[in-house]
């Protein structure tokens, strides 16, 4: 009697010695999984071991083109080093000539790129314990819902009154083209005088832009005054509809006349010095009734919201008025 019987190569009936009879072959799965967790393992280390050989010894394309950019940077960046150098204290020189300058034009230092943007002030929160700020975003919360309700109040008047076509509106074109936050200068209030160094009421805004720079007529009226003064130099003063005076002083030339109609964004003349003036600049006021308004609330329609701000940031924090 033969030991085992087998089909297709595989043992299925093996002889029990003990029992001296024939029985199916036991599987043990124990061995079976070991087999197969050998096998992956050596798969995976034959995978890795390939991986490595290929990383070692084979290039591929971006990585042979990004080698010769870390060669080629190598070899620049000792050369970039010095310049960059030099353009740090180039750079650094320019700032503090810009700060000298106005210091001793506006008494103050020179406007940042964006002297809104700076919030480091509320890096100081880390300090404070948890209980405080949220009592004060809740009171903060409430103060805001609060204020809300006013604006959406007055936006519901300001609606009402730009529906109402007998409404006058103001003169809200700026008198000058291309003008940027940092050629703003002081507006109406207490500023100090170039000349007497004393605090005098300045009763307009100044824009500080070269000699010669187009200006033109902030809304539709009629030319009242187009003359010279000791004080303010070459004068237009042009009324408009709803009472409001509009006065672009310090021109160098004036192209308008008295009793002349002008349409907005008409040339009336250029910037100059003339009068008692500190550097070419254009001194613009605006009235109302014969009541002085602060010019940088009413041409906030023709700039952007970020730069209107910093407009109105630069007119209020400069010091020194330019006559």
């Amino acid at each position: 009697m033969a030991a085992g019987d087998r089909r297709g190569g595989r043992k299925v009936m093996e002889f029990d010695s003990r029992s001296f009879r024939f029985g199916k072959v036991r599987r043990n799965v124990g061995r079976a999984l070991s087999y197969a967790a050998g096998y992956i393992l050596l798969t995976l280390l034959a995978a890795v071991l390939v991986y490595v050989v290929f990383a070692l010894f084979f290039r591929t394309d971006t990585e042979r083109e990004l080698r010769r950019e870390i060669r080629m940077y190598e070899r620049l960046y000792p050369e970039l080093a010095p310049r960059a150098e030099l353009i740090r204290d180039a750079v650094a020189g320019l700032q503090h000539k810009d700060n000298e300058i106005y210091e001793l034009v506006f008494h103050t230092d020179a406007p940042d790129v964006d002297p809104t943007g700076r919030l480091n002030f509320l890096y100081a929160s880390d300090t404070i314990p948890d209980e405080e700020l949220a009592v004060y975003a809740r009171d903060k919360a409430d103060s805001l819902l609060s204020e809300a309700a006013s604006v959406e109040a007055a936006f519901g008047r300001i609606f009402a009154s730009l529906s109402d076509t007998a409404l006058v509106r103001p003169p809200m074109n700026l008198p000058l083209k291309d003008i940027s936050f940092p050629q703003i200068g002081a507006s109406t209030g207490s500023r100090l005088d170039p000349f007497f160094k004393a605090y005098v009421w300045h009763e307009g805004l100044d824009f500080i832009v070269l000699r010669g720079t187009p200006v033109f007529a902030s809304a539709d009226g009629t030319v009242t005054e187009s003359a010279s003064s000791r004080k303010y130099g070459n004068t237009v003063e042009i009324a408009h509809e709803g009472g409001y005076v509009s006065v672009y002083a310090h021109l160098e030339s004036r192209s308008v006349r008295r009793g002349q109609t002008v349409r907005a964004g008409q040339q009336i003349g250029t910037v100059g010095m003339s009068g008692r003036s500190f550097a070419p600049h254009l001194h613009y006021e605006l009235r109302l009734d014969g009541r002085s308004l602060d010019p940088v609330n009413y041409f906030f329609a023709t700039v952007t919201p970020a730069e209107y701000a910093n407009m109105l940031y630069m007119s209020a924090n400069t010091t020194q008025s330019m006559d």
